[in-house]
């Protein structure tokens, strides 16, 4: 009876022993590395940001990833910002945000250099459950946020006070940035819109110019020689760089005191100086989305709630308040 008694308490130690060390030996559970872990709060917490920019060639685009890095720099340590530059050149900034992927970002920056290519890849980082902030341009998928301000309206006023301008009377010669960008559809459409409004008001030519001063340079030498003194009353861009172009062209060819209105669009300082001396019209200033860029990709990483679209403010500058504005462009 007392061998039996042994026998099955030992019987019962080892069971228990052979559960006890299964548990010990159990894999651990798989642990979401974007989630903080219950000793580390969301601010201590390292995150990789990749910062996808469509082209550096222009100050506008330069100032977009100078601001946000530096106060990224200044405001938030735990966080590492790899930037990748398009060269304007579309398929390549897919190339870079399919590597940011794969280099295990938290989030993604970008301001897609067209909206149609760089659809698919911002599509595909959703899918993969990292979080998509668009600046300046948009895509044509679902994102986390849009970050800008809104470009059609830009158009619309820079028609309307174009038309103030001009007694509502002109011929107008439009040079636009790139094809199949947001900002070039929204700033076109939103001029032609307000133009309608206006019968003896037309555009008499229009190019692609991709948003270089040396592109609408040479498209306004060509026109300068297609228009004789008196047939262009107004040349209308997409951004101050190639405002700049226009009147670079019309000194060149000694047209300056015909006085054609140059408006641009971005709110460099060079433009300012260019409104000041009187060699163009107005620009209108449109916020580089910095430091807000940053600012609401750290909202998102440490779990605050973001609105999808966030509109930034613009301002029409022009002589009757350049001196509000001087010294205080990019």
């Amino acid at each position: 009876m007392k061998k039996r008694l042994i026998f099955s308490l030992l019987a019962v130690i080892l069971v228990m022993a052979m559960l006890v060390g299964c548990t010990g030996n159990a894999a651990p559970q798989a642990t979401n590395s974007n989630e903080p872990s219950p000793s580390e709060s969301p601010a201590d917490k390292k995150y990789k940001v990749g910062f996808s920019q469509g082209t550096m060639n222009h100050p506008f685009r330069v100032a977009m990833v100078e601001e946000n890095v530096a106060y990224a720099k200044e405001h938030y340590p735990n966080m590492e910002i790899i930037v990748t530059d398009g060269n304007n050149d579309s398929s390549k900034q897919v190339a870079d945000v399919e590597d940011l992927i794969a280099q295990g970002i938290d989030l993604l920056v970008i301001s897609p250099l067209t909206a149609e290519a760089l659809t698919d890849v911002c599509e595909k980082a959703m899918k993969a459950g990292i979080p998509v902030l668009t600046l300046d341009r948009n895509v044509n998928t679902e994102v986390t946020s849009f970050i800008g301000a809104e470009n059609r309206p830009m158009g619309v006023a820079s028609a309307k006070l174009l038309a103030e301008m001009l007694d509502e009377k002109g011929r107008i010669i439009e040079i636009q940035g790139t094809a199949g960008a947001s900002a070039t559809i929204d700033r076109h459409e939103g001029f032609i819109e307000e133009l309608a409004n206006y019968p003896e008001m037309e555009i008499i030519a229009e190019q692609y110019c991709d948003y270089l001063r040396e592109n609408a340079m040479r498209y306004m030498e060509d026109m300068l020689q297609r228009f004789g003194p008196g047939e262009i009353d107004a040349v209308y861009t997409h951004n101050d760089e190639m405002a700049l172009g226009a009147v670079e062209a019309i000194r060149a060819a000694g047209r300056e005191d015909e006085g054609i209105k140059v408006i641009g669009m971005d709110g460099t300082e060079v433009a300012f100086e260019a409104i000041q001396n009187g060699s163009m019209a107005f620009t209108v200033v449109y916020p580089y989305c910095a430091p807000e860029g940053i600012q609401y990709a750290y909202k998102v990483l440490t779990g605050e709630k973001i609105d999808t679209r966030i509109q930034l403010d613009t301002a029409i500058v022009s002589e009757e308040n350049i001196d509000e504005w001087i010294g205080k462009g990019l």
